[in-house]
């Protein structure tokens, strides 16, 4: 068997590791902040700077999806607001938007990368828009410069969802640090994953970062004393102390990843699939490596006669999600997002991928196609 994403071998590679976080943390016996979350937030905030990023603040919460809602309420994004996102994305992104009672307004996406089209923001952007949520897809950052001008021509601030991009860089720069926030998940797929669900705000002002921080816990300045209504939404102390341990790996597992990339686009061949775009200027992190295919339900059971996995990212949009297509602002024409919904075929892609792996699924991909 090919594993898709192959927890269990990354796991059992730094068992002693994990082991000694837990036991750490079970020794402390603080579970909800302390050391343990305090001491991840400043390292990732740390890590993020390293690679060249302005980090004002880093907020943990209990996930992702929370991380993106915590934050648009924060910046007072709510009803009669627009949030200018695209569609081929992960429900959350527009559950969030949807949470805080404005309404998504969708983008489509450049063919090559399938990540947000600046010429079409600009086109999109009114003045009902009153936030621009890129989505760093698949492990590649969106054209932040382009994206960023457009918005401040606009005067609208820019909240990036970098849930599977970490480590990704635009022009030297890491996503997450571009606009006045950047939102991350650590749910276990992920490139850096908990044992668990997790998420990360990381804020360019201190002040965001302290008013995501009061939200995400109760909104309270105070351990009684509330400001206002926020919610229960932090990350438990074993799963900073975990993923504290793999934050030290986690550029090494990156760069096994661009070489099983890089192994993948040498390997698969021309006129067999549609390849995945790198845009000059950008650092992919490989979080999924995604080709377009004919026949693609012919082309996965292929595969999956020959042991191995594969996955869909994402094959229905979200504006024709049930949950959204009888809104109004989900009736619109995404060309792009549409037609590569039903080709778009994501391969096994993980740090542990070995040469003769890779090498099995290109030769089935090859099979496949001339089937």
């Amino acid at each position: 068997m090919i594993h898709f994403s192959d927890l269990g071998a990354l796991h059992r590679g730094m068992r002693a590791e994990l082991d000694e976080a837990i036991a750490s943390c079970l020794e402390r016996s603080a579970f909800v902040g302390g050391e343990d979350v305090s001491n991840f937030e400043g390292e990732f905030a740390d890590w993020l700077r390293s690679k060249g990023g302005s980090v004002g603040g880093a907020v943990s919460c209990a996930n992702g999806t929370d991380a993106l809602e915590l934050v648009l309420r924060a910046l007072g994004i709510g009803p009669g607001h627009r949030v200018a996102t695209v569609a081929n994305t992960f429900f959350a992104t527009v559950e969030a938007i949807l949470s805080v009672g404005a309404e998504p307004l969708f983008v489509d996406v450049e063919p090559g990368t399938l990540l947000m089209d600046p010429e079409k923001l600009a086109v999109a952007i009114d003045p009902s828009v009153r936030l621009v949520l890129p989505v760093h897809l698949y492990g590649q950052c969106c054209d932040m410069e382009r994206i960023m001008a457009i918005s401040a021509r606009h005067g609208i601030p820019v909240v990036e969802d970098c849930a599977q991009a970490h480590g990704a860089l635009w022009k030297g720069r890491p996503a997450g640090t571009f606009g006045v926030a950047g939102t991350f998940s650590f749910f276990p797929g992920k490139n850096l994953g908990a044992l668990g669900d997790g998420g990360m705000v990381v804020c360019t002002s201190d002040a965001l970062a302290k008013r995501v921080r009061m939200l995400a816990n109760h909104g309270r300045s105070d351990k009684y004393l509330h400001l206002e209504p926020g919610r229960n939404s932090r990350l438990d102390a074993l799963q900073a102390a975990i993923l504290s341990r793999k934050l030290r790996h986690l550029d090494e597992w990156t760069e096994a990843r661009n070489r099983a990339a890089g192994r993948y686009l040498r390997g698969i061949g021309d006129g067999v699939a549609a390849l995945p775009e790198t845009r000059p200027g950008a650092y992919h992190v490989w979080h999924l490596f995604v080709v377009g295919v004919d026949g693609r339900e012919a082309v996965v059971e292929s595969l999956k006669a020959k042991g191995i996995q594969t996955g869909i990212h994402y094959p229905v949009p979200l504006h024709q999600q049930p949950a959204c297509r009888n809104a109004p602002w989900a009736r619109v024409s995404l060309p792009v997002t549409e037609s590569v919904s039903s080709r778009i075929l994501s391969l096994p892609m993980h740090p542990h991928l070995e040469d003769a792996e890779i090498d099995a699924v290109c030769r089935a991909l090859r099979e496949a196609a001339v089937a």
